[in-house]
């Protein structure tokens, strides 16, 4: 079995511990950022360079991650999947490959274009059959706008994707973003208001179009709670990592959130714009098992740069502040 399987079936018996948590690496950005997915340039030593990295170089930070065994999931655009999977990359791993299901137009990000500051359209790239070839597991994900016709279609779409996928065993992960742009609900009640729209759309579906678990914004430790503690044994929440922010904000991030109820984190900037990826991810394993707080978590990351010779972005000091908010605000 796949260490995610593995889990799971632990997580939805109640034998949950901190070393049961999953951890994707999120490498989709392709279809959200084009050219700019990979990330900045390196150089030799692994220092940040002028210019964006290439596909390749993208490729090969996919498969040492993997080849790492520090995640349960590697999350690639179906493109990168289908090439890394008939490479026979997840032949002999415990690592689960997914593809992204969807691409929604509040995800499109060129250089230069607004997307983002609409609402969201429904759209897919990916072709369910296609990808089932080569993945058995898969991510959709919806933004909802407060607008029953917009709505209306985000959910028409995401039965069409359910209709595809489960006769063909293509299991799938749910992705709920934040709006980008105000919709008439106060910022307090978002979390509320995205959980009761997942627990009102899920009750409609039978368990096997279900979606495995959730991948939601960290709307503060009250939201979290309350939807993680609702239905345990069928909606194992997840938390997406969003901006990059500082190293102190990833490592609250998965720790605050984990404490809360979440069981699942999702990181893509947090990880590929990191000076360091593989240690950021072994830390956050260290600090989701409770063997070191945050603070000495970021302190034993800039340890780790400087024995790589890698000179940090930020100085240990900056890089220990909180940045996020809602972080912030829940310490």
């Amino acid at each position: 079995m796949k260490s995610v399987d593995q889990k799971l079936a632990r997580i939805r018996a109640g034998k949950y511990t901190p070393k049961d948590f999953i951890i994707a690496d999120a490498k989709d950005a392709d279809m959200a950022f084009g050219l700019a997915a990979p990330g900045p340039a390196r150089d030799t030593s692994g220092n940040f360079v002028p210019g964006f990295a290439t596909r390749a170089d993208y490729f090969n930070a996919i498969r040492e991650m993997t080849r790492s065994g520090l995640v349960d999931i590697m999350l690639t655009s179906a493109s990168a999947g289908e090439i890394l999977a008939n490479e026979g990359l997840y032949a002999n791993s415990a690592i689960t490959p997914a593809v992204r299901g969807n691409d929604t137009t509040d995800i499109w990000y060129p250089r230069g274009g607004r997307y983002g500051s609409e609402p969201s359209h429904p759209f897919r790239s990916a072709r369910v059959a296609q990808v089932r070839k080569f993945a058995d597991l898969s991510l959709y994900s919806v933004t909802f706008s407060n607008d029953v016709k917009r709505d209306l279609a985000t959910l028409d779409a995401y039965s069409a994707f359910r209709a595809e996928a489960a006769p063909l065993g293509l299991r799938h992960f749910l992705e709920v973003f934040n709006p980008a742009f105000d919709i008439g609900v106060p910022p307090a009640e978002m979390g509320h208001f995205i959980a009761d729209l997942i627990t009102r759309i899920l009750a409609g579906v039978v368990a096997a179009e279900q979606p495995v678990f959730l991948k939601i914004v960290y709307n503060g430790r009250d939201a979290m709670e309350t939807l993680a503690a609702y239905d345990p044994e069928r909606l194992v929440v997840g938390v997406l990592g969003g901006a990059k922010g500082t190293t102190r904000d990833a490592f609250e991030l998965v720790s605050q959130a984990e404490r809360a109820g979440a069981r699942v984190a999702l990181f893509g900037r947090k990880i590929n714009l990191a000076q360091s990826p593989l240690d950021l991810v072994r830390l956050m394993r260290g600090v989701v098992e409770r063997e070191l707080p945050a603070d000495e978590a970021v302190k034993a990351y800039h340890g780790a740069l400087q024995d790589k010779g890698i000179k940090p972005v930020l100085s240990l000091d900056n890089d220990l502040a909180i940045s996020d908010p809602i972080l912030k605000g829940e310490r």
